[in-house]
């Protein structure tokens, strides 16, 4: 028994005890008493089942015959009740402990992302999140959505993002970003309002069906608006314009494509790289990554920079190469401290 409910081979061989117990009674009973068979099968599942006795048997054999049948009931009833009772103390007990180390873990995370809306395109976005190492939790109320998460170890809240008290389940106050992915604008556009009143800092990538939903998404403080139809129809067409281009950056930006990476690395004051130049510090030849591009501290975004291009403080670089580039790339940019 693994404690989910019995297993058919278990539920054969207590099926055979039963038969045996019966047919063997009946035989017995036929031959100790002379009774008909219908009779003395009667006699002995009224014997077996511990309802009682029909009536008292005659002679010594009948009677121990008599008590190793209510001795064998006693055992297989007694092991049939136990496996039911094991079986609802696992289901009740054994989801209040997994629940509980749910929680104990969604509750121990910090800058991760929450997933709100977990149908294609939320899947989507946590296989994502998945394939590149990044914790999230799952926060939808649909069977099929639990399920799926449950699936594929996710962990997850129960509830919708217009709850605060769901938001703050999914650890909302120490998440770094939320990905809102419901079909319905309307809920997108309370769950983006509700995120950013409460934390303004957070980023908040939200879906859009369409253009006038991004519109208004972005004036509720949206910092990314995706709409899956427009990019899917701009794709399809760029794909028949420009096919091998188009390749190019969707190989790029998969996680199924070749070993090169995209990774965003902020120039911090403790890294000691703030007022140099890509070139003072020789980032193609330590590392053999590539900056290709640096977001200023004020948001302006400086493509294609140069070995003479300045990095200052809270910019955020860019950076392509190999997983094993992106990694010298980081530790470039590491506190000094832990340099050392």
């Amino acid at each position: 028994m693994d404690g989910h409910g019995f297993t058919r081979r278990e539920a054969g061989i207590l099926a055979g005890a039963i038969a045996v117990l019966f047919v063997g009674g009946m035989l017995g009973f036929m031959r100790l008493l002379h009774e008909s068979w219908h009779a003395a099968l009667y006699r002995t599942i009224v014997t077996g089942s511990l309802t009682g006795l029909d009536s008292t048997p005659r002679g010594l054999g009948a009677e121990l015959l008599t008590i190793a049948i209510v001795l064998s009931g006693v055992a297989i009833f007694g092991y049939f009740a136990a496996q039911i009772f094991d079986s609802i103390a696992h289901s009740v007990l054994g989801g209040a402990w997994r629940e509980k180390k749910r929680r104990k873990m969604i509750d121990q995370l910090r800058d991760h992302i929450i997933v709100c809306g977990y149908g294609r395109v939320g899947r989507r976005a946590g296989d994502e999140l998945r394939e590149a190492g990044v914790p999230y939790v799952v926060l939808d109320f649909s069977d099929e959505a639990i399920e799926h998460a449950r699936e594929h170890d996710d962990m997850f809240v129960e509830g919708t993002g217009s709850e605060d008290e769901d938001l703050e389940r999914a650890g909302i106050d120490r998440a770094r970003g939320i990905i809102i992915a419901s079909d319905d604008d309307g809920d997108n556009l309370y769950i983006t309002l509700s995120v950013k009143v409460r934390r303004p800092e957070v980023t908040v990538i939200v879906r859009g069906s369409n253009e006038e939903a991004e519109r208004k998404l972005k004036l509720a403080g949206a910092d990314r608006v995706v709409t899956p139809y427009t990019t899917a129809g701009r794709v399809m067409a760029q794909l028949m314009i420009r096919p091998q281009v188009t390749s190019f950056v969707n190989a790029m930006t998969s996680s199924r494509g070749p070993d090169l990476n995209f990774e965003e690395i902020e120039v911090t004051p403790s890294c000691g790289v703030a007022g140099r130049t890509i070139g003072d510090l020789g980032v193609a030849t330590r590392t053999g990554a590539n900056i290709v591009a640096v977001r200023r501290h004020d948001g302006a975004l400086e493509m294609r920079p140069t070995k003479d291009t300045r990095l200052e403080e809270s910019d955020v670089i860019v950076g392509l190469g190999s997983t094993d580039e992106i990694r010298r790339l980081e530790e470039l940019f590491e506190p000094r401290q832990e340099k050392q």
